[in-house]
């Protein structure tokens, strides 16, 4: 094959060279020469592609124009992909031709929006300019009418005045929509038109609307067309405001404020912020600052209080025609073993000191007994013991009649003195029951003389006080005791209103592994009926089962009937009284401010105290040594008796200090808190449970287990005499009088000595006393005898001395020498 015409054989076209320039730093440039080799491409020649087209042969079959070296597939391979590579081209083109078709509408889509935006806001404020100027001229027309004297207008008819200025009113009126561009009245929507609008309000509407690309709230929108509304039909004044009757708590929240004055929240910030208070929707206000805003707001407000919740349970007046008889309330009371549980026992033909531990009260009993005559008399059993004063408190205040009881062979004691005290303060008459007056020791008189120095003056005395000599054992008395009962419950005339809702005083309390908490509750006023709904103290509830003095069940319980009851939330405190409510949300509510009342008195105790009185507290706490218990009981009533017992014991160096106590069994969390502070941990009448008892044996607590107070408070005061420090005492054990001094080298003084009287030891204590006074007191760093350390010297011996660190010893100085001995001490 020549190449006459210049071309290279297979379309291969030679390299391109050309130059290029380089930069480099510092200004500095380069010109390079650069050579580009073109891809090999095989191109037919002119005229063989149509070789099928005009009858010729393709240079797949025609082998004279096809290239050397190439074999008729690898022609066949390439030529495919030439073709492919073209419809790739051309693919690639046409997307190219459609993006660029479609930037371009969308170009011209834009520049039409910007232009139809434009025109719109040069209408708009050509409308507004428009209605400014209609506006204007309106007033003016008014201003020139007004200006007109009265008197230019003829005065013989003033009708047809009138009907004139109606003629030159109505076309003005008019004018307006006349001149108004139809376009401006088309468009209707949005902000345009001078402001009015036409159809419902839409989301797009609000969210697109405003000027300045300023988005409003569908609210605002709504709020502005409800303003065109009213200003269209006439009524563009603004309403009359409504002044609420706002109810302000101690403290309430910004936003619940504004809820109940019907305002907005923003308004009420703003208007704090003006006072100088920079708080937001979500803080709470005291009551004072609530006053100022609800009237600058124009509100009425009402001050409550949180204590208002328990106005549900005030007090109601009984009218007399609903009062009705009801049974005595008899507490019996007097000191430990003067027999009051047996002459109730008596009285009752039962036997209840059997089942106490010890043979003493430790609980208040509660139990009714019906006399021969029909009488129906409610006792409570108080404990005597000393531990168990607030119990006898707490059984003089909810009583009608005080039983003193007093054994007539141990005349009067303390616990009779105080239960005489506690009868007085809660101001209940007293009947004094003389008791074992069978035994041959009885005295009745002397008890009766020495009720005399407390101010209790028996009737056999020419007194007030009714006096029964009795016996539990023989039964002696019992008939003239109920006869005295009677007679000062009828003089009494107790009287209560069974048809209202219940109240009553909580007795005791405790928590019983398989009946919950329980309450033993003394019904004061009304019934208390299965299923209603009550508040004690902190705790709340419904009466789930009510059971008597015999534990059977019942449905309802009167005026002065004692029953246990079930169905509370919690163990409330003895002494706490029960009030029914009428709804379980009321119950609720009400314990709840009584615990955050209870928590917040607490913690104002705690606040209350300085930093100095903290301070002087841990010094003075630093010099007693504590003994930490937790005390778990079986009764409300005992664990506060048994506190009340660990107060008691201790003095200025040693004390015992409860950290929890509580009702029911004895628990993990008990096991824990003991662990923590190396307490033990005292049972009183309950035990632990399995996981309890696991927990201790692995942390080493120790659980005590008491039934009766005495061996319980005995114990204790042993314990606590443990910590106490032991008395130090010192024994006079010999004299020794100083002859000579000496000086020895690597010793110092020594001191030539007589034992004048009793021993000299090395181990004992020693005072220099020199002319009968004290100059040092240590002891000795060494006694010999001759040359020889010894441990004792005997009366009438020489002997040498030499003292610890002090060498200030003459001749004729006296040393005194004594022993100390330490004696264990224990707590009264």
């Amino acid at each position: 094959m020549s190449d006459t015409d210049g071309k290279k054989p297979l379309g291969i076209k030679g390299p391109r060279s050309g130059s290029v320039k380089q930069s480099f730093s510092h200004g500095r440039t380069k010109n390079v020469v650069v050579e580009t080799k073109r891809k090999r491409v095989v191109v037919p020649k002119p005229g063989a592609g149509g070789g099928a087209k005009d009858g010729g042969n393709s240079p797949a079959t025609d082998p004279s124009k096809r290239p050397a070296g190439i074999s008729d597939a690898e022609l066949e391979r390439r030529m495919k992909a030439l073709a492919a590579a073209r419809a790739n081209e051309a693919e690639e083109a046409k997307k190219r031709a459609e993006e660029e078709k479609a930037r371009e509408e969308e170009r011209e889509r834009r520049r039409r929006e910007a232009e139809e935006k434009e025109r719109e806001e040069k209408e708009r404020a050509e409308a507004a300019k428009r209605k400014a100027e209609e506006d204007e001229r309106r007033q003016r027309e008014k201003a020139e009418a007004k200006a007109k004297p009265a008197a230019a207008a003829p005065a013989a008819d003033p009708a047809a005045a009138q009907a004139a200025e109606a003629r030159s009113a109505k076309p003005q009126a008019r004018k307006p929509e006349r001149d108004k561009p139809q376009d401006d009245r088309s468009k209707g929507k949005g902000k345009g038109g001078g402001g009015r609008r036409s159809g419902k309000l839409t989301v797009n509407q609000a969210l697109s609307g405003g000027e300045g690309g300023r988005q409003r709230s569908v609210a605002a929108m709504k709020r502005k067309q409800e303003r065109m509304r009213q200003k269209a039909m006439g009524n563009a004044e603004p309403r009359e405001k409504v002044v609420r009757d706002v109810q302000v708590p101690d403290s309430i929240v910004v936003q619940e404020l504004a809820n109940r004055m019907a305002e907005r929240s923003a308004d009420v910030v703003k208007a704090l912020m003006q006072m100088g208070m920079m708080v937001t929707q979500n803080q709470s206000i005291d009551q004072d600052t609530a006053e100022v805003i609800v009237e600058e707001f124009g509100h009425n407000m009402i001050r409550v209080s949180d204590a208002d919740v328990e106005d549900v349970i005030k007090e109601v007046e009984d009218k007399a025609d609903d009062l009705q008889p009801r049974p005595p309330v008899i507490t019996i009371m007097g000191h430990v073993d003067h027999g009051k549980t047996s002459l109730l026992d008596a009285i009752r033909n039962a036997k209840v000191t059997a089942g106490e531990a010890g043979g003493i009260t430790q609980h208040i009993g509660a139990y009714q007994v019906t006399t021969d005559s029909g009488a129906v008399l409610s006792f409570l059993d108080t404990p005597g013991h000393a531990a168990f004063t607030s119990m006898r408190a707490r059984g003089a205040q909810v009583t009608d009649i005080v039983v003193l009881v007093v054994a007539a062979d141990d005349a009067v004691m303390p616990q009779t003195v105080e239960a005489i005290n506690h009868a007085k303060a809660a101001g209940v008459p007293m009947i004094v029951a003389i008791n074992k007056c069978d035994k041959p020791e009885a005295n009745p008189d002397k008890v009766r003389t020495d009720l005399l120095q407390h101010e209790v003056i028996v009737e056999g005395l020419s007194g007030e006080v009714q006096d029964v000599e009795v016996s539990a054992q023989t039964g002696q008395g019992l008939d003239e005791l109920l006869e005295a009962i009677a007679l000062q419950a009828e003089i009494l005339e107790l009287k209560a209103n069974p048809d209202r809702a219940a109240q009553g005083a909580v007795i005791e309390a405790q928590l019983d592994v398989g009946r919950g908490p329980v309450a033993t509750v003394l019904v004061q006023n009304g019934t208390l009926h299965q299923g209603d709904i009550f508040v004690v103290g902190e705790q709340w509830g419904k009466v789930r089962a009510m059971e008597n003095d015999r534990g059977e069940r019942v449905k309802d319980a009167g005026p002065s009937v004692p029953v246990e009851v079930l169905g509370l939330n919690g163990t409330p405190e003895a002494g706490d009284v029960l009030n029914v409510v009428d709804t379980e949300a009321q119950a609720r509510e009400i314990a709840e401010y009584r615990q955050q009342a209870a928590k917040d008195k607490r913690a104002a105790a705690g606040a209350a105290t300085t930093l100095e009185q903290m301070m002087q507290k841990a010094k003075e706490d630093k010099d007693v040594a504590e003994l930490p218990i937790v005390v778990k009981a079986d009764v409300q009533g005992s664990a506060e008796a048994i506190v009340q017992a660990m107060e008691k014991i201790g003095n200025d160096e040693v004390r015992v200090r409860v950290l929890h106590y509580g009702v029911g069994a004895i628990t993990e969390t008990d096991i824990g808190l003991a662990e923590a502070s190396g307490a033990p941990v005292i049972g009183f009448n309950v035990r632990a449970n399995a996981p309890a008892r696991n927990s201790a044996n692995q942390k080493g607590v120790e659980i005590r287990y008491y039934s009766v107070i005495y061996d319980l408070v005995d114990d204790v005061k042993a314990a606590a005499s443990g910590l106490l420090s032991n008395e130090v005492r010192e024994r006079f054990i010999g004299y020794a009088e100083i002859r000579e001094v000496f000086k020895v080298s690597g010793v110092g003084k020594v001191a030539g000595c007589l034992v004048t009287e009793g021993i000299a030891r090395r181990s004992a204590g020693v005072r220099l006393l020199r002319d009968d006074v004290v100059i040092h007191e240590g002891t000795l760093k060494t006694l010999k005898r001759f040359k020889d350390e010894v441990a004792e010297v005997l009366s009438g011996q020489e002997c040498g001395m030499a003292f610890e660190n002090y060498e200030d010893i003459r001749e004729g100085d006296v040393i005194e020498i004594f022993e100390r001995e330490e004696v264990e001490r224990t707590l009264d």
